[in-house]
């Protein structure tokens, strides 16, 4: 399946979900639970990431077989190309076609937090570079990452803006884009985005809150606002209610989804950190009330 045809057909939205290999027997033992939750929503599709420097390579791999083969969903593979050499890139990509992958997010990744690392020296700088290494050789559906408030390393927003631009350039067909907590984020980055010509789907991502450690810590790297709308939600009850944090998270995601709903977005992909409580409490929410 490539998942531009989903957006092609404009016949409903798309509710999607990015999971990620588990690293452990514990994380493998629970992400197994998620992904039979998961399923039972009957997700348009479900994203599997690849992790820095390759490092979940094979894992990555498996998870999308039996997300694809035993579990029957359409699935969209994460490849990160910082520090793979052009063989590197091949022998993934190869690996994928094999296996019946046909849908690609092509991003650059972060660096990877072993020291001990070295890129190897004919690296893509670039997802840029990465989305035209894999247009030139490859038939997949290409699609890129954004960021609504600027990726964290840019110089500026317009700047960003010119980079994205070129991975359209270079062949992307659609964007998924990192998560925001005030939609008006996103709203002004289409907007940005038109105005310079490009016109391919542009799929918000959401991000429930899963606890105020995790929230902190991606925010910190990715560069997404914590509003004060949220700061006065964590206020309102107690640390380390947990239930109650849940509560809130699902009802902010609810009230995201609703609005970019009602202005048409061609689809929601959730990134669930390999959780399903939120993502359930909010799917089922959203179509309870006609929404999906």
């Amino acid at each position: 399946m490539k998942v531009i045809d989903l957006w092609k057909s404009d016949q409903k939205t798309t509710i999607s979900f990015e999971l990620f290999p588990a690293r452990s027997d514990k994380a493998a033992e629970s992400l197994e639970k998620t992904i039979e939750q998961l399923t039972a929503l009957n997700p348009d599709f479900v994203s599997v990431t690849f992790g820095a420097g390759g490092s979940t390579r094979e894992g990555s791999r498996q998870l999308l077989q039996k997300l694809k083969h035993e579990k029957g969903l359409d699935v969209l593979a994460y490849f990160a190309c910082f520090g793979l050499g052009p063989e590197d890139i091949v022998s993934v990509l190869d690996s994928y076609r094999a296996i019946g992958i046909e849908s690609i997010l092509a991003v650059r990744g972060d660096a990877p937090r072993d020291e001990a690392f070295e890129p190897h020296p004919d690296s893509l700088q670039y997802a840029s570079d990465l989305v035209a290494f894999i247009r030139q050789r490859y038939d997949f559906c290409l699609g890129v990452a954004a960021y609504p408030e600027g990726h964290i390393d840019a110089p500026d927003i317009k700047k960003d803006l010119e980079y994205l631009k070129l991975k359209v350039d270079q062949g992307a067909e659609y964007i998924i884009t990192n998560y925001f907590y005030d939609t008006r984020f996103f709203f002004d980055f289409v907007d940005r985005c038109r105005g310079i010509g490009i016109e391919i789907p542009i799929v918000p991502g959401i991000m429930p809150i899963y606890s105020v450690k995790m929230m902190e810590m991606l925010a910190g790297m990715c560069g997404a606002t914590i509003t004060d709308e949220v700061r006065k939600g964590l206020d309102s009850f107690e640390e380390g209610d947990k239930d109650a944090l849940i509560a809130f998270g699902i009802e902010l995601a609810y009230r995201q989804c609703a609005e970019l709903l009602r202005a048409g977005v061609p689809g929601l992909h959730i990134y669930t950190m390999d959780r399903s409580m939120s993502t359930v409490g909010l799917v089922n929410r959203l179509r309870a009330d006609g929404l999906l």
